[in-house]
């Protein structure tokens, strides 16, 4: 098991020891998801992170109406899991599935906060990566979704997943921004 794409990114957030590093490693287990299978299932009480180090996630919702909405996409180099669901102890209500095979390095969620009392430089990287991505991320993300329309949506997708519209069929980015495939086709035409 390779653990320097892991860490490399790690750092970028915080810079953690090499002790830290070793404490964390102990917790990694490589696995693979084939296209199709469940990282975390809607109504499971997750347990584990996943970081993606080959492949593709989505985070997805079955709405009212039936259909699949994603929520958002994790390629390499982002980490996968259902926070709100291991933070709360309830069942998440969500699902992650694989859209392509996926190598992910994994941890129990549970054993890593463990890590904090003992490592406050993995207290630290926590804190900074959750300040990225839960607030200076996703609070404009959210009004994006809301306020803009189908287009500037689009636009925005395109700056936050660089190189991932190749990766991904129609329905994928369509069900992302909220609107039919038909639409998405419109949208794309008209960009170009």
């Amino acid at each position: 098991m390779n653990t320097d794409q892991f860490f490399r990114k790690i750092r970028t957030y915080y810079d953690i020891s090499a002790a830290a590093e070793l404490a964390w490693t102990n917790l990694l287990q490589e696995k693979t998801y084939k296209k199709g299978d469940n990282f975390v299932s809607e109504g499971q009480h997750p347990r584990k992170v996943g970081f993606v180090v080959k492949g593709l996630f989505s985070q997805n919702y079955i709405a009212d109406s039936g259909e699949v909405v994603i929520k958002y996409f994790f390629p390499e180099e982002r980490m996968a899991g259902s926070m709100g669901a291991m933070l709360s102890g309830k069942p998440s209500v969500f699902y992650i599935a694989a859209i392509e095979d996926t190598t992910v390095l994994e941890y129990d969620f549970f054993e890593f906060r463990k890590l904090f009392a003992s490592h406050p430089d993995i207290a630290q990287f926590y804190i900074h990566y959750n300040d990225r991505h839960w607030i200076v991320e996703k609070e404009p993300l959210e009004i994006i979704l809301r306020a803009e329309t189908a287009a500037k949506r689009y636009d925005d997708f395109l700056r936050k997943y660089p190189n991932l519209e190749k990766r991904l069929k129609k329905h994928h980015i369509a069900s992302y921004l909220g609107v039919t495939p038909t639409q998405l086709s419109r949208i794309f035409f008209a960009n170009k």
